[in-house]
């Protein structure tokens, strides 16, 4: 067994899931959110893959990530590709799964 020491101190993390909420740094929350180590939104506005748009994507955009983890629940749904298209446009991976997954 390989041991690490824990170097994460103060960044969020997602510590739990169950139907209909995650939980990040041990609170539960309902809604959905964006997470980063560095970034918790936790009333991030769309609530379903339908109501995804190009607004709700520049959020996640503007932080810049090398890759977008989507959960959509506990069915996986996939929005419109040229939704998606602003990412791959900046070379941002994009993987689209359940929350469970």
């Amino acid at each position: 067994m390989k041991m690490h020491l824990d170097t994460t101190a103060g960044a969020h993390r997602i510590t739990g899931y169950g139907s209909g909420y995650v939980t990040v740094d041990e609170t539960r929350l309902t809604r959905s959110l964006v997470v980063t180590p560095d970034v918790l939104i936790n009333d991030w506005s769309p609530q379903s893959v339908v109501e995804l748009d190009e607004a709700a994507l520049e959020i996640v955009a503007h932080l810049r990530p090398c890759i977008v983890l989507l959960g959509t629940g506990s069915q996986q749904s996939f929005p419109p590709s040229k939704l998606l298209a602003g990412f791959f446009a900046e070379g941002i991976g994009v993987e689209i799964m359940t929350t469970a997954a």
